[in-house]
């Protein structure tokens, strides 16, 4: 039997050895490159797919990836930081380029449903049926929603023209590439009121016979909806004022060969007389020269239907009357054409619409047949005639473009 051997003699020994006290220090592996066997911090997947979301498919949803990316890279210690930011910064800026473009495509898609006939929701408090305006034809009457024609292009709801409407076609026209708007400032508008005019004279005949509030409204192309393929040229009597019922047709069709015939010349003359040009007569002389020329034509024109009616029974005093009143016109219209300055022309100007008397006229129509009564307007212009708005013979017109 052995015996453990006797712990060594002096102070501090024994046995068996104490352990060695642990030390502080790193973990193992502090501060060293990771080396075979060691795995490096994963890539975080968030921050790859906000730069592929963001470039390839929805820029919002790449927002919300990078943000998600940066928040658990700086938890787990992953790596992809810069891509995750790069993600984000593409993702933010596609975000912007698609909320620009959806705007300007639903602003295009607006524009065109209110230029080429889109129809929104209908107004179930008008009267008659929801009718594109392109379908409307001369003869058709419509109302608008609030009786408001001066929309761009309103809601028009047929309904007979029997019953209380706002508006009654008087031509429905398609036009061709000369008559494209924006040619020239201003002539695109005037071309079309022009056109316009001509219609309503065309389809009520007896401008007299009108009643006071009724206007004149078109609705012509813009360059936008132009380029959009609108070519509509749409002519209306507006009559919003009062409650009207009935057609105001009265075309060559409702009238005697003579009545026809004298007042497309007595409508050439007052359509002429009362489109003076736009300037002042001291600023284009030249213009208003020629347009007293016209004018001067234009009596001419009527003098020689008159000339072939005076023996008509019923005409025999009338029409004279009315042919020295022409003479007298016309000899000042040709010197207004000739004038040498501006002042000359205002007063053959006035002489000119001095000789044409209403009364006369008014005689004449009612030897025609025709309405007696001196409209409203047509007696506010007696004053002189030399308003470049609307001249005389000519009631308030109102466009809608």
């Amino acid at each position: 039997m052995s015996t453990p051997p006797s712990p060594p003699s002096g102070p501090g020994h024994s046995w068996p050895p104490p352990s060695p006290q642990p030390a502080w220090g790193p973990p193992p592996g502090y501060g060293q490159q990771p080396g075979y066997g060691q795995q490096r911090p994963g890539l975080n997947g968030f921050a790859l797919a906000s730069l592929l979301v963001g470039l390839l498919c929805f820029p919002p949803l790449g927002v919300v990836f990078g943000v998600v990316a940066l928040v658990q890279i700086a938890k787990k210690r992953e790596r992809g930081k810069a891509l995750a930011i790069v993600g984000l910064a593409v993702s933010v800026a596609m975000t912007g380029a698609l909320v620009f473009t959806a705007e300007r495509v639903a602003s295009a898609v607006g524009d065109g449903f209110g230029t080429l006939g889109g129809l929104p929701d209908a107004d179930t408090d008008v009267e008659g049926e929801l009718t594109d305006m392109d379908e409307l034809r001369a003869g058709d009457c419509f109302n608008v929603p609030g009786g408001d024609l001066m929309d761009e292009r309103p809601l028009t709801y047929k309904v007979d023209c029997a019953q209380v409407h706002h508006g009654e076609v008087t031509a429905s026209k398609s036009l061709g590439a000369a008559d494209a708007p924006g040619s020239a400032a201003g002539e695109d508008e005037r071309a079309s009121e022009d056109a316009c005019w001509k219609a309503q004279d065309e389809y009520a005949m007896d401008t007299w016979a009108l009643p006071e509030y009724a206007e004149m409204f078109y609705y012509a192309p813009s360059r936008q909806s132009w380029r959009q393929g609108d070519r509509l040229l749409l002519c209306v009597i507006g009559t919003t004022e009062e409650e009207w019922r009935g057609s105001l047709r009265q075309d060559a069709a409702a009238l005697k060969p003579e009545q026809v015939a004298f007042l497309r010349a007595a409508n050439a003359v007052e359509f002429v007389i009362s489109r003076p040009p736009e300037e002042e007569v001291e600023d284009a002389l030249g213009t208003y020269q020629a347009w007293a020329a016209q004018v001067h034509a234009a009596l001419g024109d009527e003098a020689k239907v008159l000339q072939s009616d005076k023996a008509r029974p019923g005409l025999e005093k009338a029409v004279p009357a009315q042919l020295k009143a022409i003479e007298e016109a016309r000899a000042a219209w040709q010197r207004a054409a000739q004038a040498r300055t501006p002042a000359e022309f205002d007063k053959q100007w006035g002489r000119a619409m001095a000789a044409l008397s209403l009364d006369t006229e008014q005689a004449l129509r009612g030897a025609y047949g025709l309405t007696t009564e001196v409209p409203q307007w047509l007696e506010d212009s007696q004053g002189g005639g030399q308003d470049p708005e609307t001249g005389p013979g000519r009631g308030p017109s109102s466009e809608a473009v």
